[in-house]
């Protein structure tokens, strides 16, 4: 396949090699070898390498993928050796550290087990999909989906999903891939042991029954058992405590917090032992809830396998993996991708700032001249003066409608001047920093930053992106369900003995 020339050697990841010329042709795709299955590992390169499938052969592929997930049930039973992912969110080169031997395992003998969020926030949420299920076409037995809370119309159209595809091929197969999600089952029991969901537990959850009987084939609601299985979270308390035992989910703007309590009675009446789920970033890549003391089995184990979520938090990913009765949690890094300008963003968009700060520039330049009467060698010693003209002609005028009284006229002047070199200094904070601010706004479509953060220059935005925590926060109200229409790798082992009462180990 002929690769993009780079004539002038400006790629920003060098150790990525330009671009396939064309979309990966049918044949090479589909061969006839693999019986009609598509060739996963040259897909897995071809996309790397920042290549395009064609419509045609993508709505094939979703169409294959749909026939698997139609014979699946609400709830997934499976059984060990199994490695268990969490969020993913567009972060294809993320994913593809993610299967290497070492972190995940090589797809062709591991048995995954993906919670769901495959889109939103990353730029290669496309690219995440079409590998993924050309990875289950070929091991239909052996990788399996649960649904997250991204997984929706709301929130794709909210955050930059629905963009990417309509920037990547077109409405068509956006609302073609809507369909394809509302297939996803919604639990799995591992091990007749742990239940594992996306978000968590729910006041209308009483026995793995009440999932079942769920209709899973439509857009989630905003309420209730489905709403809550993909919404809800564990309340971040020590000790797991609440008053009562559920609590709004104030953060979410949708479903509950729970804790122990909740935890504990749904656990007990099913014969389980613990709660396995995403849905939220972790420093670590993961998080133990002990709520019931640091010698027991966690009650609940949140699993993030993101890292450096939307090139901010600074956080590893992590992975669950299986085996033997013993649960390991694999961490790893971020793995350098290559560069796109915000939300797809053209180059002509994205020049504005600079265009208006040098507008911004002459304005002030002109109105500074017109006020102080300063030559100035940069501007149009002729504007200059038209300028002195105009201005003089103003004063003149309001001086006679005010009965002779410059000071308002003055004092406006001096307003605007103000003005513009405020302007003056928000635009050079946004050129010089424009891939900081980018960082900060999380890529998404709602690009709510810190209140006075620009005027406070480049120490600020600096700041304001240090740790991950401070992330974390200034990116919460996106983690929100939008309004009606809108490292180095490391192992910890927690081996399971035979009565049933696990004890954290650390390799």
């Amino acid at each position: 396949m002929d690769v993009l020339k780079d004539p002038v050697n400006d790629r920003q990841v060098k150790t990525l090699k330009p671009p396939p010329h064309r979309p990966l042709s049918k044949n090479l795709m589909f061969p006839d070898k693999l019986k009609n299955k598509p060739d996963w590992k040259l897909l897995k390169d071809h996309l790397q390498r920042e290549g395009r499938i064609a419509k045609e052969e993508l709505f094939k592929l979703v169409s294959d993928f749909n026939k698997l997930l139609k014979n699946e049930g609400n709830v997934i039973y499976l059984q060990d050796p199994l490695t268990v992912v969490g969020d993913i969110h567009g972060q294809y080169y993320d994913l593809l550290k993610l299967l290497e031997p070492k972190v995940g395992g090589n797809p062709e003998t591991t048995k995954y087990l993906f919670l769901g969020d495959f889109v939103d926030r990353g730029s290669y949420s496309i690219e995440v999909v079409i590998l993924l299920y050309a990875i289950k076409l070929n091991y239909p037995n052996t990788v399996y989906f649960l649904r997250g809370n991204h997984e929706c119309r709301q929130l794709t159209a909210f955050f930059n999903f629905k963009d990417e595809c309509l920037y990547k091929y077109d409405q068509e197969t956006y609302e073609m891939l809507m369909d394809s999600f509302d297939l996803f089952p919604l639990a799995c029991i591992i091990n007749s042991k742990f239940i594992a969901i996306h978000g968590g537990i729910s006041p209308d959850l009483k026995s793995i029954e009440d999932i079942k009987k769920l209709d899973r084939y439509h857009e989630p609601p905003r309420s209730g058992l489905f709403c809550d299985l993909l919404w809800s979270d564990p309340v971040d308390q020590d000790q797991g405590n609440l008053d009562g035992q559920w609590k709004s989910n104030e953060v979410r703007g949708c479903s509950w917090f729970f804790g122990i309590d909740a935890s504990m009675k749904f656990l007990q009446r099913n014969s389980l032992i613990s709660i396995i789920r995403a849905h939220e970033a972790q420093l670590d890549g993961y998080k133990m809830h002990r709520w019931n003391g640091g010698q027991d089995f966690p009650v609940v184990i949140t699993i993030f396998s993101a890292p450096n979520y939307c090139d901010v938090y600074n956080n590893r990913g992590a992975v669950i993996k299986f085996e033997n009765n013993t649960l390991n949690i694999q961490q790893f890094q971020y793995t350098p991708h290559p560069y796109l300008l915000p939300n797809f963003m053209d180059i002509f968009t994205w020049s504005i700032p600079f265009v208006a700060e040098k507008i911004t520039e002459m304005l002030y330049n002109l109105i500074q001249a017109g006020d102080q009467g300063d030559d100035d060698d940069d501007v149009n010693q002729e504007d200059i003066e038209q300028f002195k003209q105009l201005t003089n002609q103003n004063k003149q005028y309001n001086k006679q409608q005010s009965g002779g009284s410059t000071g308002k006229s003055t004092e406006k002047l001096k307003n605007k001047l103000k003005f513009v070199a405020t302007m003056m200094k928000l635009q050079k904070t946004l050129r010089e920093e424009s891939e900081s601010v980018m960082k900060l706004k999380g890529a998404c479509p709602d690009k709510r930053l810190p209140k006075g953060i620009l005027s406070a220059g480049k120490t600020a935005i600096t700041d304001a992106l240090a740790d991950f925590n401070v992330a974390k926060n200034a990116d919460i109200v996106n983690e929100k369900m939008p309004a009606q229409a809108q490292i180095p790798q490391q192992s910890i082992s927690i081996k399971k003995p035979s009565n049933n009462t696990p004890q954290p180990k650390k390799k």
